[in-house]
């Protein structure tokens, strides 16, 4: 059985970062179609990288990191779907990828054209919104006593 049953019923985290997981699946899932669909993945009319060299390996490498997108967005999508009690795994996951994405977009491997593609940009604006979710996601419903 690929999809065990689902345990969402499980989850005592905030339902925001539900919905938040999921909306990170479907900004993970549209750029993978673009990174594989397009003749050049994005590189040149979206990233602006100069194709004049390499561009076979550019567009590999595009298509590459296509597949892998797609692969990473769906599995978010079936946590937020069906099997939310990972829902602060994936967005933990997501910080680390985004966190690592920063810093090399930003100053370790940056390209030092002062061009940034939109991932980059979203990247930085992820960080701060995934940690605010994740605090949400451990964060335990707390029983009302009525009595």
């Amino acid at each position: 059985m690929i999809f065990p049953p689902s345990n969402n019923d499980e989850y005592q985290g905030a339902p925001a970062s539900v919905l938040f997981l999921g909306f990170t699946a479907i900004i993970t899932i549209a750029p993978a179609l673009i990174h594989y669909g397009l003749p050049d993945g994005g590189a040149g009319v979206i990233a602006g990288i100069d194709l004049s060299v390499n561009a076979p390996i550019i567009f590999a490498a595009f298509a590459w990191m296509g597949a892998t997108q797609l692969a990473y967005g769906l599995l978010l999508l079936a946590v937020a779907l069906r099997y939310r009690p990972l829902t602060a795994m994936c967005l933990s996951a997501e910080l680390i990828h985004r966190l690592m994405n920063v810093a090399a977009d930003w100053w370790l491997k940056s390209t030092g054209t002062g061009h940034h593609p939109p991932g980059q940009y979203g990247s930085l604006i992820s960080v701060p919104l995934l940690v605010i979710f994740i605090c949400l996601a451990i964060r335990q419903k707390s029983a009302v006593d009525l009595s």
